[in-house]
């Protein structure tokens, strides 16, 4: 069954010049498309609105201050299975426990600057896409 995801690939992937390297991967997967891409600086309502779950966390303002200090390239991804395969092609948040091949074992290096965010389920891909693209169909 084709499906929709969102990844974001955070500040720390633009700055360190991995965009390329990252939408490679998951383009070589066959039957993965890129259907939308934009690269903007995420906005605190915006962000709030995405992690609203962890607000009051000891994490959350890092997060948001980490997730807004440049710019983030907003990816809608297409294909079969394609939620359950981004998040395995990204690898644990620890990049010390993600696997060599996938993106946060091979790039990585702290747990909170982590290069990648791919929706976990079809039910938040359908919200999150929904907060990134609302006029996206």
């Amino acid at each position: 069954m084709s499906q929709r995801t969102l990844v974001l690939l955070k500040p720390d992937a633009v700055r360190r010049g991995l965009i390329g390297e990252i939408l490679g991967r998951i383009e070589s997967k066959a039957g993965w498309t890129i259907a939308a891409l934009e690269l903007r600086t995420l906005d605190r309502a915006t962000l709030e609105t995405h992690y609203g779950e962890h607000e009051g966390k000891p994490f959350y303002e890092p997060l948001m201050q980490f997730m807004s200090s440049g710019p983030s390239a907003v990816v809608v991804v297409e294909g079969e299975r394609v939620i359950e395969g981004v998040r395995a092609l990204a690898g644990p948040t620890d990049p010390i426990a993600a696997a060599p091949g996938s993106i946060r074992g091979d790039f990585g290096t702290i747990v909170r600057e982590n290069l990648i965010h791919a929706s976990d389920s079809e039910e938040s891909a359908e919200r999150e896409l929904k907060i990134f693209f609302p006029n996206f169909s």
